[in-house]
């Protein structure tokens, strides 16, 4: 195990983004967590991306595939076509990131939709497909006969990645790999994302795999078929949306955190950054209301790929800062948006009084968990 210092990228971001960024690194303070952490930070922010015409988000993806860890806040794309655009797919091509996984889970004391109970993950691709696809129009601007076009692709490695990193993953959870794109209505493009599902299938045939249609996985999802942890490989847009869907289902979209992830040739984590999956949120911006949960899920989820890299307490501190978020909400600490009346600080304040305690607590007992 390593006792080397653990360097963390930080992105900044715009608006509450970056807020809630700055309230959820509280629980990486190393008197807090008991670990030698050393933060690294690039400021993201529209103004700064403008500025450095996008220079700033690849010198901030370099010196993460460096640290093969981040986590990033949550930042404005401008929707004009000549400006700079989405800083997200420049990290993620960036750090070769192949995966994105967004796993809603039960909050206490929260009712989720639909009777759902058990965790759901969203493994989808991280790049490709709808999203950097060339797009033109063909014929007079605004007539009738104008026809719009777009040439979108994906790969077979970042189909496999995606595939073998559900299945792990459903082996991990005990879970069910569930789902999958429109392969019968598109079996050369979406079809390439089932043959590698099918592949993996092969490889893991002790992981439950229940292959459906993306039609019948949203019908699915909220008319019972969380019997069991579900892992649900999906193509890039298909997942967005998935996970849209499934995070209110828990009662929030700010209620968990997600993971983009990079890998070598044996699928071994080469780099993890963990974000929010919500937006800004502008009209919530210096009101101290909005919900930091997501955030600091990501503060932890990042711990636990560090955990996994050998940083000596790592996953120690990782599994202090889940269970902190969830037992303040437990204990009735809860923003607005789960029906209750604490602010973004003092949420964060119970948070971190919690994780300082478990770590004291757990550190006088001599236990490493």
């Amino acid at each position: 195990m390593s006792n080397e210092p653990l360097t963390i990228t930080i992105l900044e971001g715009d608006e509450t983004g970056q807020e809630l960024l700055e309230q959820s690194l509280r629980v990486l303070d190393p008197e807090v967590v008991g670990l030698p952490i050393e933060l690294e930070r690039f400021d993201l922010s529209l103004e700064r991306r403008r500025e450095t015409g996008n220079g700033i988000v690849e010198e901030a993806a370099a010196a993460m595939r460096a640290s093969g860890l981040g986590i990033k806040a949550a930042t404005v794309t401008p929707e004009g076509k000549d400006d700079v655009g989405s800083p997200n797919r420049i990290v993620r091509e960036g750090v070769d990131g192949k995966v994105i996984i967004r796993t809603g889970r039960r909050i206490p004391g929260v009712t989720p939709v639909a009777g759902v109970y058990l965790p759901i993950s969203v493994v989808r691709m991280a790049v490709d497909d709808a999203y950097g696809a060339k797009q033109w129009r063909e014929g007079d601007e605004g007539a009738p006969d104008e026809i719009a076009y777009r040439t979108e692709k994906i790969s077979r490695s970042v189909c496999s990645a995606v595939a073998e990193y559900a299945f792990r993953t459903a082996k991990k959870t005990g879970g069910k790999v569930y789902g999958g794109p429109k392969w019968t209505v598109s079996p050369v493009y979406e079809g390439m994302l089932k043959e590698e599902m099918d592949r993996a299938a092969e490889r893991h045939p002790d992981v439950w795999y229940e292959p459906v249609l993306i039609d019948a996985t949203y019908a699915g999802l909220i008319s019972g078929a969380a019997d069991s942890p579900l892992v649900i490989p999906a193509l890039n847009r298909d997942g967005d949306c998935l996970s849209d869907l499934v995070m209110p289902m828990f009662g929030s979209i700010a209620g968990a955190e997600s993971v983009l992830l990079a890998f070598d040739e044996d699928f071994r984590t080469t780099v993890a950054m963990a974000e929010a999956p919500h937006g800004t949120a502008p009209a919530l911006q210096g009101k101290d209301i909005a919900n930091p949960m997501a955030m600091l899920l990501a503060c932890g989820a990042v711990l636990n790929y560090a955990g996994d890299r050998g940083h000596a307490g790592a996953e120690r501190a990782s599994r202090a800062v889940y269970e902190s978020v969830l037992e303040a909400v437990a204990s009735g600490v809860r923003t607005h948006d789960l029906g209750g009346a604490a602010g973004t600080t003092e949420f964060t304040d119970a948070v971190v009084e919690r994780v300082k305690t478990k770590i004291e607590v757990w550190s006088s007992l001599g236990s490493t968990v």
